[in-house]
Order: structure tokens, then C-alpha cells, then sequence
């Protein structure tokens, strides 16, 4: 079991500036989201962890080679660390979901474990297949420090698994949140989700 787990947001892309929802498309990152990564490599330069481990998109992939030319690592990359998919929402624009679909809009927002979107994955999907990495990982690294490079809002599961932390607004990017995390893994690790779902998280937007 390790102790620490890092948990990076991947650089952001062109869709996560223009409030579009990504989901599960194979993006690039644009030029802020370069820079996004290129600091969180200098920041984590200073202690590097022992592995490094991408989500199988372009976004992800980059940061994670960022990340790890600048700590002398090699990335791998995992398929089950694909972001949720969100169907027919992905490439929309947030505010022309709001506007469309009113009511599946706020139910994804106060209580996301309650719907999926239309031809979507639901949330408790997604939290199966990233928990069965986590243990994985887990039984491979006896100590120290891994790292997972992921894109929003599988990012906010991660954190919500391993630490409790609310998922807040999984419509959005959250660009309050730090975006690299270093999260304590208990010596006898069991997933958030092994307890009761969070509670609905409702956000103002």
C-alpha cells in the first residue's frame, strides 16, 4: 500500500475554456493547459513519486509526459482511468444543456448518483472500474508515493474515493480546487464508497 496517492488534473483543453462538457473525448491540451502542467512538473520535480500512471486521452498523456521527463519517470498509461462518459452531453456547451434540459441538468447537479446522461455512463459505473485501479495500484506499490494523471471530473471520484472530499460541481472544471493533491492512504485502505453515497451536493450555478 502506498502511502501518499497524487492525484493531478490533466491540462486543460480548448473545450474546458469555452464551458463545454468533455467527457470522454480524445482532446489535445491547449496552450494554458500546457502551462497548467508544465508548473505542476516543476512543483512535483522537488519530490518526485515513484510511479506515474495517465488516463488514455491526449490531455492526460501530455501531462503525464510533462510531468515525468521533468521527475525522470516514465508514464503508463491505464485504460480504466477514461474519463466518464457522458454521451450526448460531450461537446455541448454547459449553458445549452441548462437550457435544453432544465431538469436533468439540476438532477446531475444536486445528485449526480441519481441519473446519467442520455446514452451516458452512469457515476456509479465509473466508480467500480476506477475503484478496481485504485486497488490494483494499491497491492502493486508497497510504500511511498504514485501519482494518476486523470481529467475532471474523474479527478473529483479519485479524491472522493481515497479521501472523502465532496465531488462538488461535476459539470464544471473546478479551477478552485487545487489541482494536484496528495492524498494519505490508509494502511488499511476501504474506498469511500464503501460507506453510504455522498449526500446531494447542491452548487449555485
Amino acid at each position: 500500500m502506498p502511502d501518499h496517492l497524487i492525484v493531478i488534473r490533466s491540462a486543460a483543453t480548448d473545450y474546458d475554456l469555452q464551458g463545454r462538457v468533455r467527457g470522454s473525448l480524445d482532446l489535445p491540451p491547449c496552450p494554458e493547459g500546457l502551462a497548467e502542467a508544465r508548473a505542476a512538473a516543476k512543483r512535483l520535480a522537488a519530490s518526485p513519486p515513484a510511479a506515474i500512471y495517465t488516463a488514455p486521452t491526449a490531455c492526460a498523456e501530455e501531462t503525464g509526459r510533462i510531468i515525468a521527463d521533468r521527475c525522470g519517470l516514465t508514464p503508463k498509461r491505464l485504460d480504466l482511468l477514461e474519463n466518464l462518459d457522458l454521451g450526448l452531453w460531450q461537446g455541448k456547451l454547459v449553458a445549452e444543456i441548462r437550457k435544453l434540459q432544465p431538469r436533468l441538468y439540476r438532477q446531475w447537479q444536486e445528485d449526480p448518483w441519481s441519473v446519467s446522461p442520455p446514452e451516458g455512463e452512469q457515476l456509479d459505473e465509473a466508480r467500480e472500474r476506477v475503484e478496481a485501479v485504485l486497488e490494483k495500484l494499491f497491492r502493486k506499490h508497497p510504500g511511498g508515493r504514485i501519482a494518476v494523471v486523470v481529467p475532471p471530473p474523474l479527478d473529483a471520484v479519485i479524491r472522493w474515493l481515497v479521501s472523502g472530499e465532496p465531488l462538488g460541481d461535476l459539470w464544471r472544471r473546478d479551477d478552485c480546487r487545487d489541482p494536484v493533491a496528495e492524498l494519505p492512504v490508509a494502511a488499511q485502505w476501504q474506498p469511500a464508497a464503501a460507506a453510504p453515497l455522498p449526500p446531494a451536493q447542491a452548487a449555485s450555478g
